[in-house]
C-alpha cells in the first residue's frame, strides 16, 4: 500500500552454534536488495549478536540506503493538516496530481548499538552512535513521465511539499535535508522468551538521543526522548498470545528539522523503514507519515493465534492469524505560522485546531520458520477517511 509491488531478494541467516541455544540465535545477518514499482528502493545489511564481543556485550549494526521517488508528505500535526483525497485522484473535480502529497527522499543510515548487563541479561544499558544522511527534494516529474504516453503522464505542477517550501512553512535551511549525527543512550528491560515471536514476557525501554553541535550538527541541534513498553501475555500455551505496545516519542530540547521528525526510534534496528506514524510498522491502514509532530504517542493491540504447527524442510513451521487495532496522535505540535499562508487558502492546507486520535483495525497472517524468520501479511483499515481508506502490507518480522 505504501510503495507498490516489491521485486528483489532478501534473506536472513541464523547461527545457533551446537544448537543448544535454539531458538535463541548466537549471530544473525539480514540482507536485502529490492525495488518497488512506485519508485522506492531498499539496500540493507544488518547484524546482531550477543557473542561477538566478550563480557556479554550485544552488538547491533546496520547499514541501509533507502531511495524514495515519491515519499508521503501530508503536512504536520495530524488532523491539523488538511488531507483532500480528490487532489490525488484522477477523474475527480479537484484533481491536481497523483503525487501531490509526495516528495523525493534519499536516506543513508549507519548505526552501531551496544547493550550490556546492569543486574542481569534482562536489565541492560544501551549506547550507540547513528549517522543519518537525508536528501529531500521535489518529486522528479520529468523522470517519472519519461517513456510514458501523454495521457499517462503527470502534470508538472507544485506538490504540497513545494508549496510548504514556497510559503516558508519548511525553511530554506531544511528543505534539502541534511546529515544528523546523534548519540543514543538508554535502559532496556527484556524478559521475552523468544525475541522475534515471544509467547510471554515484557520488553520496555527508555531511550535518550542527542544531536549536539560538536558532532557536526550545525543547523539543527536537538534531543529526543523515546519510551516504549511491550507486553506479551499467553492465553493458550503455544497457540494464543495477547500482545500490546505503548509508545511515546518527543523532542525535549532544541529544534529538530522537518525531515527527521517522522523518524521513529527503538533499541532494535532491523526495522528497515523508521517512518511513522502511519503505515505498515505503526498505524496499519493509516496513510504513511500522516501523523507527524514534535511529540507523539501511539499504541497497538494484537491477538496472535497460531493455528498450524508442522515441519517444513526439517524445521519448525508455524502459520498464525493476527487481529489488531492501532492508534496514535500528536501531543506536541510542530510550530506552524499560518499567517504565512493567505487567509483564503487556509482550507487547502489546514483542518482542525488540534490533532485527534488516529485509529485503524485489521487482520494479518504470519508464516514463521524456526521461530525466528517471520513473513508478515497485514491488511488495515483506517476508521477516519482523513487518514485514507486502508492498506495491504507484506514485510519481514512482527510489528513489535
Amino acid at each position: 500500500a505504501d510503495m507498490g509491488l516489491q521485486l528483489g531478494a532478501l534473506g536472513q541467516v541464523f547461527f545457533y552454534g551446537d544448537g543448544s541455544s535454539w531458538p535463541r540465535y548466537k549471530h544473525t545477518v539480514y540482507a536485502e536488495v529490492s525495488r518497488f514499482t512506485k519508485g522506492s528502493g531498499v539496500n540493507q545489511l544488518f547484524y546482531d549478536s550477543k557473542y561477538l564481543l566478550p563480557g556479554d556485550i550485544r552488538v547491533t549494526a546496520d547499514i541501509t540506503y533507502l531511495t524514495e521517488r515519491a515519499l508521503d508528505f501530508y503536512g504536520f500535526n495530524g488532523y491539523q493538516a488538511a488531507y483532500h483525497p480528490g487532489f490525488e485522484e484522477e477523474g475527480s473535480g479537484d484533481y491536481i496530481s497523483r503525487v501531490f502529497y509526495r516528495h523525493e527522499r534519499k536516506l543513508l543510515r549507519i548505526l552501531a548499538d551496544l547493550q550490556g548487563r546492569i543486574t542481569s541479561d534482562r536489565f541492560r544499558w544501551l549506547a550507540g552512535i547513528h549517522v543519518v544522511d537525508i536528501k529531500t527534494s521535489s518529486v522528479d516529474i520529468e523522470k517519472i513521465n519519461r517513456g510514458k504516453p501523454e495521457d499517462k503522464q503527470l502534470p508538472d505542477v507544485p506538490t504540497l511539499y513545494d508549496e510548504y517550501v514556497s510559503y516558508g512553512l519548511i525553511g530554506n535551511e531544511e528543505k534539502a535535508g541534511g546529515t544528523t549525527v546523534y548519540l543514543k543512550t538508554g535502559l532496556v528491560f527484556d524478559t521475552r522468551d523468544n525475541e522475534p515471536a515471544p509467547e510471554h514476557g515484557i520488553w520496555s525501554e527508555v531511550l535518550f538521543l542527542t544531536a549536539p553541535s560538536f558532532l557536526g550538527n550545525r543547523a539543527f541541534t536537538f534531543n529526543k526522548l523515546a519510551v516504549i513498553h511491550r507486553h506479551y501475555i499467553p492465553l493458550v500455551r503455544k497457540r494464543l498470545v495477547f500482545a500490546y505496545r505503548l509508545g511515546y516519542q518527543g523532542t525535549v530540547g532544541g529544534t529538530a528539522p522537518f525531515y527527521i521528525q517522522p523518524y521513529i526510534y527503538n533499541s532494535f534496528s532491523l526495522t528497515t523503514r523508521p517512518d511513522g506514524l502511519g503505515g505498515g510498522k505503526t498505524l496499519r491502514g493509516v496513510l504513511r507519515n500522516r501523523v507527524v509532530g514534535d511529540g507523539m504517542v501511539y499504541g497497538n493491540v494484537e491477538l496472535r493465534w497460531v493455528f498450524l504447527i508442522t515441519r517444513l524442510l526439517g524445521q519448525e513451521f508455524l502459520i498464525g492469524l493476527h487481529g489488531f487495532a492501532d492508534a496514535g496522535q500528536t501531543i506536541k505540535e510542530i510550530a506552524i505560522d499560518r499567517s504565512l499562508v493567505p487567509a483564503g487558502q487556509h482550507d487547502r492546507y489546514f483542518d482542525q485546531e488540534r490533532d485527534g486520535l488516529h485509529t485503524s483495525l485489521g487482520m494479518g497472517l504470519r508464516f514463521t520458520l524456526d521461530r525466528n524468520f517471520i513473513l508478515a501479511v497485514d491488511y488495515g483499515v483506517a476508521t477516519d477517511p482523513r487518514d485514507g481508506t486502508g492498506g495491504l502490507y507484506i514485510s519481514v518480522g512482527n510489528v513489535f
